[in-house]
């Protein structure tokens, strides 16, 4: 399964936002937009995207000062797209923590290059590489693509969620509230049984023997494991 990449567009002006929605589009990203810093802000507690694209001239505050807030409150990536082309601009916004600067006007191509960069790097950050291996199955953080056997397998996006929030730390344990905080993020009584039915439904999906599970381990009262290549030999429950 393929699962769009988000990315959230905040620019006051309607007609650049047009223009970055229908390049993004045919690019198979989603997008969300805003046109000033509160609703950006909204937004982004509402959407959680992967990427944002920051105008630094809005009309509410300026965008130098959501910078710092944009990445204190959420793991996404984030873009200034702006006509302020000064040196010292584009040094604030970076020192400030935005991950690149691109200068309006700007190309369509060379926008959609950075966001394939930025997720790139994104991904690397995250601390997983782009593609996982365990057994026969193949994960592919970067284009969201599931392969068992090298055929492809479809899975709800809970499903991925669950499964790309342990990818991303092969070998690691990952405690059931950080998985569901990833996967159910808007909710607030989280249920560990929602997160067991995904995980059997995912071994169903995904292991060779559901009852012997080699990829996706269980770590009693704590959470669960992805088993990379080097580890998957025994079963484990």
């Amino acid at each position: 399964m393929k699962s769009r990449h988000k990315v959230l567009i905040v620019d006051d002006e309607p007609q650049i936002r047009k223009l970055i929605h229908a390049a993004l589009t045919r690019a198979d990203y989603a997008t969300v937009e805003a046109g000033t810093g509160r609703e950006a802000m909204e937004k982004l507690a509402e959407e959680r995207p992967d990427i944002c694209l920051l105008d630094l001239g809005l009309p509410d505050r300026d965008g130098l000062e959501l910078v710092p807030l944009i990445k204190q409150k959420s793991g996404t990536t984030l873009i200034v797209v702006s006509a302020r082309d000064a040196t010292d601009q584009k040094v604030a916004a970076l020192d400030l923590g935005a991950d690149d600067y691109l200068t309006k006007p700007f190309d369509t191509d060379e926008l959609l290059a950075r966001v394939r960069v930025a997720l790139r790097n994104r991904t690397t950050r995250d601390g997983g590489s782009a593609t996982v291996r365990a057994g026969e199955v193949e994960i592919d953080l970067l284009t969201r693509t599931i392969r068992r056997g090298g055929a492809e397998v479809h899975l709800t996006p809970k499903e991925y969620g669950v499964l790309a929030q342990l990818a991303r730390y092969p070998g690691r344990v990952i405690t059931h509230r950080q998985i569901m905080a990833e996967v159910w993020p808007n909710e607030h009584d989280h249920h560990v049984e929602y997160l067991r039915v995904l995980v059997r439904t995912l071994r169903q999906k995904l292991e060779a023997d559901p009852q012997r599970p080699r990829i996706i381990t269980n770590e009693l009262g704590i959470g669960y494991r992805l088993r990379t290549d080097a580890e998957a030999g025994e079963p484990a429950a």
